[in-house]
């Protein structure tokens, strides 16, 4: 069973088609770099996989389930745009309120665990909205480990973060494959991504131009893709 499946997926926003007919599935264990130039269809593409947009034709399924259930999505993390951020807390008050609503025993105690480990326990009691970029960053990353997901998707999950975050990030989802759970990350930092990627999507204006395992060559030379598969 593939922890992800994207089968004949479009998205309209009026007559202008987004993506179109987008096709690949995810197996689990594996982590897929999402790959495309700006405009290309990847925010959207991880918008509807997260359940935040629908698509307007096609079908996203979760472990073998329909992507929108309940119980399905609490087995997903999402890293994207200030999704479940919220500016009116503090950082430690939003990842209790996270912990809380994925039921985690001891909620006060993994919020402090991820405050720790992300580097954020000396502002814990800082409100979100006076965060810099890369501190609101780290704790997205927090937000979406905390409850130990399934499936990790990830939009542009190394913006704004310092070398040392960029570490930890690359540490936190190398263990995360080790313990054998999936990542989807789109990225415009390709070395990072190919580093520890297995697979590899590419998405040209809204359309499939490749998707195949991570090849050396990918690795050696980040432009090679773009190049064999024709992107301008």
């Amino acid at each position: 069973m593939s922890a992800l499946a994207v089968d004949g997926v479009w998205k309209f926003y009026g007559d202008y088609p987004a993506l179109r007919d987008i096709r690949f599935t995810v197996e689990p264990g594996q982590c897929t770099a999402l790959l495309g130039r700006n405009g290309a269809g990847k925010t959207t593409l991880i918008r509807i996989l997260a359940g935040l947009s629908r698509p307007t034709r096609g079908v996203v399924r979760l472990f073998g389930t329909d992507g929108v259930e309940r119980r399905t999505r609490a087995q997903v993390g999402i890293i994207g745009h200030g999704i479940g951020i919220y500016d009116e807390l503090s950082a430690y008050e939003n990842l209790k309120l996270f912990a809380e609503l994925y039921a985690l025993p001891g909620a006060a105690r993994v919020a402090g665990e991820w405050l720790e480990r992300t580097g954020l326990d000396r502002v814990k009691d800082g409100l979100v909205r006076e965060f810099s970029r890369g501190m609101r960053q780290r704790l997205a990353v927090a937000r979406a480990f905390l409850h130990q997901p399934r499936l990790l998707l990830l939009d542009e999950p190394f913006t704004a973060l310092d070398d040392r975050a960029i570490a930890l990030l690359q540490g936190l989802l190398r263990g995360a494959l080790a313990e054998g759970r999936t990542v989807l990350m789109s990225t415009h930092q390709l070395r990072e991504a190919l580093e520890l990627a297995t697979h590899v999507v590419l998405i040209n204006r809204g359309r499939m131009a490749h998707a195949g395992v991570r090849t050396p060559e990918m690795l050696a030379d980040p432009g090679y893709l773009y190049r064999v598969h024709g992107e301008a």
